[in-house]
């Protein structure tokens, strides 16, 4: 079964960061149902607006596309998206009409065989705690939730939607090898030092990949130079034209 990790966190600007990470989540999330796949958050910290301040979700391909045949790779549809998304709106909020630029980091993992990313039990710490629901309520009453600490990283790892500890814990690794992964690829491309390991883990990424304009009714990604306009309904879930146009450009 093809599966990725989608890693959501809002960014710099409050709420309107929040506000928008939802967005991002419910157009990544619609553009995968149409596809036939099946998403499922792992963990998730909402803020007191409705937003989101993280969210990490599974993505995968149930065999096949629905409109038949051995189905696409679930990970090139998706891997362009890692970066940071910039928004420029005027929040419902904001009286004097003033346009507020806020962003959001995607990361884009795919997920490894536990064979490929051996783990030292020593190299990592494990917490448990109750799962907490919208507004940090806790909606358990044993602590099922784990958090795994990456000694030799400081990467953190969460999950807390699984049923039992054994299942979250099975989880947890499970990004944790997807993230330190990463890592290992993006060295062996040159394109990380040691001192960036922690930002791989938090998904804080400098590159500003792709910007919203709602005034202007358009997205424009930097890295082809190329906009395209109906942002409510690419917002909406339809993503296509973007992913089929970065993947010419971006091979």
């Amino acid at each position: 079964m093809d599966k990725i990790i989608i890693e959501i966190r809002a960014g710099a600007g409050g709420d309107e960061a929040g506000l928008f990470a939802f967005e991002l989540w419910r157009m990544y999330r619609r553009f995968a149902e149409r596809r036939g796949f099946k998403t499922e958050v792992i963990d998730s910290s909402q803020s007191n607006v409705g937003g989101i301040k993280t969210l990490v979700a599974e993505i995968s391909a149930k065999g096949g596309s629905p409109e038949g045949g051995e189905g696409p790779d679930i990970y090139d549809l998706f891997k362009y998206e890692s970066g940071v998304h910039r928004v420029q709106r005027i929040p419902e909020t904001e009286k004097s009409g003033r346009i507020h630029t806020s962003t959001v980091s995607i990361a884009i993992l795919k997920e490894v065989p536990e064979k490929e990313v051996i783990i030292n039990p020593k190299d990592i710490k494990i917490d448990t705690f109750r799962s907490s629901g919208p507004g940090g309520q806790n909606v358990n009453k044993v602590e099922t939730a784990i958090r795994i600490t990456h000694l030799l990283t400081n990467i953190v790892v969460t999950s807390q939607t699984q049923r039992s500890q054994s299942q979250n814990r099975e989880r947890a690794m499970t990004i944790l090898r997807a993230k330190l992964a990463e890592i290992e690829k993006e060295k062996a491309m040159g394109q990380i030092t040691l001192e960036r390991n922690s930002q791989i883990g938090t998904a804080e990424r400098v590159e500003k990949i792709r910007t919203y304009n709602f005034p202007q009714d358009r997205i424009t990604d930097h890295r082809v130079g190329k906009s395209w306009h109906n942002l409510e309904k690419i917002l909406d879930g339809n993503i296509e034209p973007i992913i089929e146009t970065l993947a010419q450009k971006l091979k």
